[in-house]
This record gives C-alpha cells, structure tokens and sequence, in this order.
C-alpha cells in the first residue's frame, strides 16, 4: 500500500489560528529545506524540556531565520486545529502578544504549547480545548520561546 505524504498547513496572517491553515500547494511543496526538530512539546500538561539532535524536511515556504519543528504531545490545542503526532514549526521569538499561540519554557524546566494572555497578575497559559484548564503563572516563571508558524500532519498510518 503507497504511504501517504504528509500535509504541510502554512498559517495566514491577521486571522485566528483556528482559520488561519492553508494547505501548501504543489508548487510550494518542490522546494524543502532542513531544519531542526528538537525533540516534544506538550499540548497538554507541561513537560520536561529536552532536546534531541534531529530534523525535518519541510517546504522553504516555511522556513524564516531561527525556524525550528517541535513535535506535539496531547490535545489542549484540538481547537486551534493542531493535534497530537504533529509536528510545529516555530519561528524563534522571545515575546507574545495576547491571544498568540506560543512554545513557552515554565521555571527553566518545563515547555508547553498555549494561547498567551498578559493579564494584571501574570501570564495566562490558555489551552485551546474546553476540556482543559488554563495555566496562572508570574511573568518571572516563563519564557517564550517561540510562536507557530506552519503545521506538519502525518497521514493516518492505520489506514
């Protein structure tokens, strides 16, 4: 049985995330480059940051200066229309602003994968599932690491 390729969704600018997927087309799909998948992000619960020394092709489109692919574990982002198994591409940032879909580091340790909200008494780590709940931390306990840009899904291997 031939295996599937992947999808490649590129996000739009100045639309929610949950609307903002385009398919790349064909064209776009010719030329790829390299670049680094340094290892998990939760789209759940947050989890321990750690690196591996792999990498992805994807579409030039995609790629920015500082662009790197994490792969995502859970489903607190189903809603933004990222799920589990697929792979994100970052461009490496150090801010948010409200309502930006970011890779944040938690205490140094810990990364995740949430909606970011600004609000008086810190920073609100809003997941994209109404099943889940938000995250309340101090500004001091987080950094951002980088906002999605593009979406990589796998096609259902079970099929």
């Amino acid at each position: 049985m031939p295996r599937s390729s992947p999808q490649y969704l590129f996000r739009q600018p100045n639309l929610p995330i949950a609307e903002a997927w385009a398919p790349l087309d064909a064209a776009d799909l010719e030329e790829q480059v390299e670049i680094p998948l340094l290892g998990r992000v939760s789209a759940g619960m947050p989890i321990e940051a750690c690196l591996d020394a792999d990498s992805i092709e994807v579409p030039t489109r995609m790629v920015r200066r500082n662009t790197y692919a994490l792969r995502v574990n859970g489903n607190s982002m189903v809603d933004c229309n990222i799920f589990d198994g697929d792979v994100i591409i970052i461009s490496r940032r150090e801010s948010a602003e409200n309502g930006e879909t970011a890779v944040v580091m938690i205490n140094d340790q810990e990364v995740t994968l949430k909606k970011f909200y600004i609000e008086k008494s810190g920073v609100r780590l809003q997941p994209a599932n109404e099943s889940m709940a938000p995250i309340f931390l101090h500004n001091s306990d987080i950094q951002v690491l980088g906002m999605v840009m593009g979406v990589v899904r796998q096609p259902d291997l079970a099929a």
